[in-house]
């Protein structure tokens, strides 16, 4: 099996040694979108608007891979403080239809740049499509 990187103007650049996302077959590995804005790689300055820019840089990165949010088979939501956990998912709600994907929710001391939300997924986007 082939691996294809995959890699999206309009989502942050990879800010370590990972690509944005990789194809292995009809599956492509998104890696974690934090609330940063794309061109200032700034965090949004409330929660609400992080976590809507970290589900929409996830999108962007969706987007470049042929799919779209919609295509995603599982998510992984990082937050710093699980009092948030409603506001991801009135998120999730205004992005996905159903059926909704697997979720896990889990709360860590910290994610990278003081970003309080990180996003990753895995999506599911057959080659012959």
């Amino acid at each position: 099996m082939t691996r294809q990187a995959i890699h999206s103007p309009h989502a942050p650049q990879a800010i370590g040694t990972y690509s944005q996302a990789m194809r292995a077959g009809d599956l492509i590995f998104l890696s974690g979108q934090l609330g940063l804005h794309p061109e200032t790689l700034e965090l949004e300055s409330t929660i609400e608007a992080e976590i809507a820019r970290a589900f929409d840089n996830l999108a962007a990165v969706c987007q470049a891979a042929g799919g779209s949010l919609n295509n995603l088979v599982k998510v992984n939501i990082y937050l710093t403080e699980l009092a948030h956990f409603q506001a991801v998912n009135d998120a999730m709600k205004a992005r996905f239809t159903e059926p909704y994907p697997a979720r896990a929710a889990v709360g860590v001391a910290s994610l990278p740049k003081g970003g309080r939300v990180e996003v990753e997924g895995v999506l599911y986007l057959p080659a012959s499509a």
